[in-house]
């Protein structure tokens, strides 16, 4: 009987995880936080300094993001028709929570070689695999809410991966 609750509430959990929303910010957030990661550390400075400076502006920069394509669906929603209070508002912008949480991983990191917790230098590496293992898991995630078999959703994760890489290199290069 556990076992069937537990079995119950995961698949809740990866339902709720599966919606296009929490998709969305999941990708955009960690393909956001490795862009970010590659633009600041570009230039070789390593320092815990310069990690929680780079911390500073990840925060700064996936807030002002998540404000942004909140403030963005909020406006788009106006064109519904019906009226939308302050509540509605905030429960629009609310709802850009996974990209924020998307770029917590690497926040932490960044934070914790500011901080002395580990070696500053070369954290940025392990922030890009750690964003590329989320962005094969998101594709995953939606391949399989979608039905998909395993292999065929964890090729689907791995072009995703992929494809997250090209977009936060192509993203580095730009900046």
């Amino acid at each position: 009987m556990r076992r069937r609750r537990v079995a119950a509430g995961c698949r809740a959990v990866g339902d709720y995880a599966a919606r296009p929303q929490v998709l969305f910010g999941g990708v955009y957030g960690a393909v956001l936080a490795s862009s970010m990661v590659a633009a600041l550390t570009r230039y070789g400075a390593s320092s815990r300094s310069d990690r929680l400076y780079d911390t500073a502006w990840l925060l700064i920069t996936a807030l002002a993001s998540a404000l942004a394509h909140g403030y963005a669906h909020l406006i788009a929603r106006r064109g519904d028709q019906t009226h939308h209070g302050v509540l509605a508002a905030l429960r629009v912008l609310f709802e850009e929570w996974p990209l924020l949480v998307a770029t917590a991983p690497t926040a932490l990191l960044l934070l914790g070689a500011g901080l002395g917790w580990w070696a500053s230098d070369g954290v940025e590496y392990i922030a890009f695999t750690v964003n590329v293992v989320l962005l094969f898991t998101w594709g995953l995630l939606a391949a399989r809410a979608g039905g998909r078999t395993w292999p065929s959703a964890l090729r689907i994760g791995c072009g995703d991966a992929l494809l997250g890489v090209f977009v936060v290199v192509a993203n580095a290069l730009i900046k």
